[in-house]
């Protein structure tokens, strides 16, 4: 992380009741990916760090006997733990507010360790040895993302693209030409090289699978307008008290780049790097 940056508990302050719906998906066969390359058949217990309002880790819940979600923000254990009852898993989900460099906290041993687009956000080398002391023989953690400097383009479909370049412009007349997150700025953007962090934490790979996208996806105003408050660099308390006025212009914005309200836009694919904690491989998930 930027050296002049320090996480602080507003990063995603606000964020956690947009992020369901302004959140584009990850791609529709990621679930089966997982589930063949990691083995899984309902045994063995997940940890998803970071977990947000718990989309991922409710989606595999049912591949594993366990489920723990681990985010800082109380807003987005409160929309995990209400989803989960939804589904009618609260009994095998466990949903804990704490910053990934407090674990173990006592959570035991996992099969999976799941970093979905968080990783970056975290003293990433303590977080990777911690971690890979907390995976079970040939656990494996699994770094998830979207595929970056993907073309994306809705050619051929039936409503303008979402004008993404045109909102982030919109957020930096409001916010200040260099990118905010939490009470801090990071003017270089959050770290990379994520490979050679988890190799010296004595991580084996990785294996890398990509998930296709592409898949033609609807939105409406409402949800790039909640994609746009989900995010950490617009999150919305960082307009104070021009939150409004911002989302006033949004939406005038959006308006004008389509009056029927519609937008389209291809699913990303998602990039899936496994690592292990043991060059064999992965073991055969513990009997329940």
């Amino acid at each position: 992380m930027a050296a002049d940056w320090e996480w602080d508990d507003t990063l995603f302050s606000g964020t956690a009741t947009y992020y369901r719906r302004g959140r584009l998906p990850y791609a529709p066969g990621l679930m089966d990916v997982l589930a063949e390359v990691l083995k899984l058949d309902g045994r063995g217990r997940l940890i998803d760090v970071g977990c947000g309002p718990g989309i991922l880790a409710l989606t595999l819940a049912h591949l594993f006997s366990e489920i723990v979600g681990l985010d800082p923000d109380s807003g987005m254990i409160a929309e995990a733990t209400h989803e989960a009852t939804e589904r009618g898993v609260t009994g095998k989900a466990q949903w804990v507010q704490a910053r990934a460099e407090d674990l173990p906290a006592g959570l035991g041993t996992f099969t999976v360790a799941i970093f979905a687009q968080s990783f970056h956000w975290m003293d990433r080398d303590l977080v990777a040895a911690t971690t890979r002391n907390m995976l079970q023989p040939g656990g494996a953690l699994v770094h998830i993302s979207d595929l970056k400097a993907e073309p994306r383009t809705v050619d051929a479909l039936p409503y303008p693209a979402v004008p993404y370049a045109a909102i982030e412009e919109l957020v930096r007349h409001y916010l200040g030409p260099v990118r905010r997150a939490g009470r801090g700025v990071l003017p270089q953007g959050t770290p990379g090289g994520e490979a050679a962090v988890l190799a010296r934490a004595g991580f084996a790979g990785p294996q890398r699978h990509v998930v296709p996208g592409g898949q033609a996806l609807e939105r409406t105003g409402d949800d790039v307008v909640a994609g746009v408050f989900s995010m950490s660099f617009s999150a919305p308390h960082l307009f104070g008290t021009r939150r409004d006025e911002f989302g006033a212009d949004l939406r005038r914005l959006l308006r004008e780049v389509s009056p029927a309200d519609r937008f389209s836009e291809r699913q990303p694919s998602t990039e899936v790097f496994i690592w292990w904690n043991d060059p064999a491989g992965p073991a055969p998930a513990p009997a329940t």
